[in-house]
């Protein structure tokens, strides 16, 4: 994959994430690694407006924005601190999905409920409200994201890594899905969850484990 090949695909997800209402305005902020470098969204656009061009390109090792033009987005630190902390990620998807937010005002664990949760996201982490584009919240970040692939942000969104753009996108519509559905049940009666035996059972099925290696290879 070029250089060119990463800013097209991150306008494919950005303009996703807009049109499946995980965002509303300028909100939210995504990038893709690329060697050395991370391409992340600029400051103050919508995801669903940006251009190839207009991906800020930032060195990793040294944070060194090396374009010349754009701001890149003000959660810059949140992203490169996970990329040099963990070197497996190849993309991060910060949003902000309304059902994820709503559930962490008025939960913190979000227990792990049908197949495709199981599956594609496991387990998701929570982090208590932190004030968002400082290195308090990068650092915070960081201490989880060798934890889980999902990480809800406490009165603020989501984050979810991936080895590539498809994977970490889908992980944040499943988790969106997740809290949606547990709320609505949790509306009615206790939410009936998986159990750890049935959760392993579930990850270990080879179909499922199939269907990872696609995500992790396909845009």
């Amino acid at each position: 994959m070029s250089v060119q090949a990463v800013r097209e695909e991150l306008c494919h997800y950005a303009k996703k994430t807009v049109s499946n209402k995980l965002v509303v305005g300028p909100g939210g902020n995504i990038s893709a690694r690329y060697e050395d470098k991370m391409y992340l969204s600029p400051s103050g656009f919508a995801l669903d407006e940006i251009q190839p061009e207009q991906w800020v390109e930032v060195d990793i090792p040294t944070g060194a924005i090396t374009d010349i033009g754009f701001r890149p987005s003000s959660e810059v630190l949140m992203h490169l601190y996970a990329y040099r902390a963990n070197p497996e990620l190849g993309a991060i998807v910060h949003t902000h999905p309304p059902y994820c937010i709503a559930f962490t005002l008025v939960e913190q664990h979000l227990p792990i409920m049908f197949p495709d949760q199981a599956a594609l996201t496991g387990k998701t982490v929570y982090i208590p409200y932190v004030l968002p584009t400082t290195d308090l919240l990068a650092n915070a970040v960081v201490e989880k994201v060798k934890e889980a692939s999902s990480i809800l942000l406490g009165n603020h969104g989501l984050v979810t890594t991936g080895k590539n753009l498809r994977e970490a996108y889908y992980r944040t519509e499943v988790v969106e899905e997740s809290a949606k559905i547990f709320l609505i049940a949790k509306a009615i009666k206790e939410p009936k969850v998986l159990t750890i035996e049935e959760f392993e059972e579930i990850a270990s099925l080879e179909s499922e484990a199939y269907r990872i290696e696609l995500l992790q290879k396909m845009k």
